[in-house]
């Protein structure tokens, strides 16, 4: 069985959806501290004049020690409405815009008190979007413990995993010897972000996956998987 695991994210890139569709199951890793850095409250979708930042505010203190899980929005900030009509403005003239937007909304239109539980609405109903069909497992119901490297190995012997889907930067803390030991291969999943027409000049990767959503609706889910490759070099 080939398992991915990844942190959840908001609005999330085209290589996390690739990696999800890749594997047998896929692992929602939502009881780890949150990556100062990282997209897990925050994504890019395109503007007029380049990206635009998405972010969702979170209650900071204490939170970039506490688990995903248990994060909480900032709720003394309004940014709903701001986050619905950014994409309004940016995606209205879009092919697929009206098949997707009223569907947006409605996670706009409702209460949240933890970060993870809007991440988690939000990517199921991308996946169903996208025809993903992996089964999601999320880590805060498993029990497993571990950091780095242990932890993701955990896992995947408590799922039965016989490969891993790792990102690239998987490279700089598995340890292999040790997943050699269990007989799970590593593979290693680099995206390379497909180019597709997002009418200008100028093309801007890495962006949510709302940006392909919109302007290519059922297709999108064979633009983001083509030519994607799994390796096993380290």
């Amino acid at each position: 069985m080939i398992v991915s695991i990844a942190q959840p994210a908001y609005l999330p890139w085209l290589g996390y959806f690739d990696r999800i569709n890749k594997s047998d199951l896929a692992i929602v890793l939502d009881d780890v501290q949150i990556e100062r850095r990282g997209v897990t409250h925050r994504n890019k979708i395109l503007g007029l004049h380049g990206p635009i930042w998405l972010t969702v505010p979170i209650n900071k203190k204490g939170n970039f020690t506490s688990a995903i899980n248990a994060i909480t929005i900032n709720q003394d900030v309004k940014w709903k409405n701001k986050h619905k009509e950014t994409i309004r403005q940016c995606y209205s003239k879009a092919a697929c815009f009206n098949e997707y937007f009223n569907d947006i909304v409605s996670f706009y239109e409702r209460d949240w008190v933890f970060l993870n539980d809007l991440l988690r609405e939000i990517s199921n109903y991308l996946l169903q979007s996208l025809t993903i069909t992996t089964p999601l497992q999320y880590s805060t119901e498993m029990g497993v413990s571990g950091t780095k490297s242990d932890l993701i190995l955990n896992l995947c012997k408590e799922v039965g995993a016989s490969k891993y889907v790792s990102g690239p930067f998987g490279r700089e803390y598995l340890d292999r010897k040790v997943f050699d030991k269990a007989n799970i291969e590593v593979l290693f999943h680099d995206y390379k972000y497909p180019h597709y027409d997002q009418s200008r000049s100028e093309f801007f990767p890495n962006l949510s996956i709302l940006d392909l959503l919109f302007r290519y609706g059922h297709s999108s889910l064979r633009i983001l998987s083509e030519e994607q490759k799994l390796g096993t070099k380290w």
